[in-house]
């Protein structure tokens, strides 16, 4: 059975740092694209980041462009998002998601399959 667990969110404050984890079982990672998304209260969800299966093209939203950095330890089947110089607007609930052969269209969540159970991230002075 695949699964994708969240781990890293928290209360930080603007300007601060959070590293996000994605660990991912039942499943190859380097087969699978993988991205991030996010919700704020009262927003719709949208795409932070994703990285593509097979050569793992990683693409961004621009608004993060610059501060967030995705990563893959495909040993330990982890996904990382690296958040620097957060500000408020960032906000929200990030999920991961995965999905089996997926390059182009890995910003957009309605083409993933599998997806993990959230964790917050708060960035509030």
């Amino acid at each position: 059975q695949l699964q994708l667990v969240e781990s890293g969110g928290g209360l930080v404050q603007p300007g601060g740092s959070l590293r996000l984890s994605c660990a991912v079982s039942g499943f190859t990672l380097d087969y699978y694209a993988i991205g991030w998304f996010r919700q704020a209260p009262g927003k719709e969800r949208e795409g932070v980041s994703c990285i593509s299966s097979s050569e793992g093209t990683i693409s961004y939203v621009d608004s993060v462009k610059g501060r967030f950095t995705v990563s893959r330890d495909n040993a330990k089947n982890t996904v990382y998002l690296q958040m620097n110089s957060l500000k408020p607007e960032d906000t929200a609930v990030y999920y991961c998601a995965a999905k089996r052969w997926l390059f182009r269209l890995c910003m957009l969540s309605t083409e993933y399959d599998y997806w993990g159970q959230g964790t917050q991230v708060t960035v509030s002075s």
